[in-house]
């Protein structure tokens, strides 16, 4: 399956989160979907890179294609008595991924050192002019989660060809959530 031309089947998948996740049962065994997904990534015809080790795979766009919003998709395989459970994460490389938690702990920490602050101040009578930082704070926070949700969508397109990497794989339609 030629995944470099499918922008007919790219409008089709619709992710409802900033970190979209897969979650699902194959007939297949795990060994079978990690074989799967080595000789796919080895035929260079999907147009996707990765690391595949025993029940835990990583993939991502090639680094050519690559820009900052690039997503990657990490696969955990388990075998259970109902087949085997395929759970898959997207999102963003881990130096992505890490900023955005360092921002948002820094504005989260600061939203609490301000409040404290402010209602101290509030307590013993003072002027509380400080407290008009919160809702700035909020502000910012959920400005930098439009930002990430924003980013995703510079990313839909890969997001998409690895979603359907993925179903070339396990040889079944996958659902998205």
């Amino acid at each position: 399956m030629d995944l470099k031309n499918s922008d007919t089947q790219e409008d089709l998948i619709h992710f409802r989160r900033v970190r979209p996740r897969v979650r699902f049962y194959s007939t297949l065994s795990s060994d079978e979907i990690i074989t799967e997904i080595r000789r796919q990534l080895r035929s260079g015809v999907c147009n996707c890179n990765g690391q595949v080790t025993k029940n835990f795979a990583t993939i991502y766009p090639p680094e050519e294609d690559q820009h900052y919003w690039s997503p990657q998709l990490t696969i955990t395989i388990e075998e259970d008595e109902q087949g085997t459970l395929v759970r898959g994460l997207y999102g963003p490389r881990p130096a992505v991924w890490t900023m955005f938690v360092f921002f948002y702990s820094i504005i989260g920490f600061a939203t609490i050192i301000v409040a404290m602050i402010g209602l101290s101040f509030r307590t013993i009578g003072q002027p509380a002019g400080i407290l008009w930082a919160v809702p700035g704070l909020i502000l910012l926070f959920l400005s930098l989660y439009l930002v990430a949700y924003f980013g995703q969508r510079f990313g839909h397109k890969q997001m998409t060809r690895i979603h359907r990497f993925l179903e070339g794989c396990v040889g079944q339609q996958i659902e998205a959530n």
